[in-house]
């Protein structure tokens, strides 16, 4: 008797040829038009544009504060996820909501916002800037915009799987003597540890690419709290677009690098979780 194999999915050409097509479009060829447009430089240009110590002050304020704003997530992002899903309290329903805030919200308000709180004639910042804490205008304030816009994702990522853990493992570790510490670090965070990376990427990704709420409660001043996404749009009103493409195309690098480690090391943790 004949075997008839059959398709996971029905229509798995059309489907896998729409997604392609999909990709293409709105993905590689843009991306490839960005290189394209570079390679009008001669490599002396090309790293004069895209390598100036200016753009090298902007690569690392762009990761620097991506990354510590994805760090920050990572641990309140994991706090919430938990207080969401293992306790009751008053509100539950409506904070559940707000955590979804910064993805509904746009970018240019957030920087707005907070712009004008921490100000120094502002609503938070009449307190802070007599105490020498200053926000707007600096680096902590990049930081933080970054860690409101990445925020939801950790707590997404990790709050299904938290919901979804077997009570009985913590109850026979509890029973068995370990403490709530042992508990959480041998047996509810090898499962978390996936979700985890998986959120620290997103928001990372999220920060690296953020322009609208950076670019109101930073001062955009070169060497100091100018972001890459900034160089760029000012290279494009300079009508430098040779310029502005070489330096997207160091970012571009830049991030396939750091976010194929990151994989790496959601691969790596994929094993820990029984």
């Amino acid at each position: 008797m004949k075997t008839i194999m059959r398709r996971v999915l029905p229509g798995f050409g059309l489907s896998l040829g729409i997604s392609v097509t999909y990709l293409s479009l709105l993905v590689l060829i843009p991306l490839a038009a960005c290189v394209v447009k570079s390679l009008d430089l001669s490599w002396e240009e090309f790293t004069r544009a895209a390598w100036s110590p200016r753009a090298r002050a902007a690569y690392w304020l762009t990761f620097e504060c991506a990354f510590i704003a994805a760090v920050i997530n990572l641990a309140l992002g994991l706090v919430v996820a938990w207080s969401l899903v293992r306790y009751r309290f008053p509100l539950k329903t409506l904070i559940d909501a707000l955590v979804d805030v910064p993805l509904a919200l746009p970018t240019a308000v957030t920087g707005l916002v907070y712009a004008s709180l921490y100000v120094k004639d502002g609503w938070l910042g009449h307190f802070l800037t007599p105490m020498g804490v200053e926000v707007a205008y600096t680096k902590l304030g990049i930081v933080l915009v970054l860690v409101f816009t990445g925020f939801p994702f950790v707590v997404r990522s990790v709050q299904p799987v938290l919901a979804e853990l077997d009570a009985d493992e913590e109850e026979a570790s509890a029973v068995m003597g370990a403490s709530r510490w042992v508990t959480f670090r041998h047996v509810i965070l090898p499962h978390l540890l996936p979700p985890l990376l998986s959120g620290f990427t997103l928001a990372f990704a999220r920060g690296v690419g953020e322009y609208g709420s950076v670019v109101f409660i930073s001062s955009n001043m070169p060497f100091k709290t100018e972001i890459a996404a900034v160089l760029i749009v000012s290279r494009l009103e300079e009508f430098a677009y040779r310029e502005a493409a070489a330096v997207a195309v160091v970012m571009l690098g830049f991030s396939f690098v750091l976010l194929a480690l990151i994989s790496v090391l959601e691969r790596w943790s994929q094993p820990h979780v029984k």
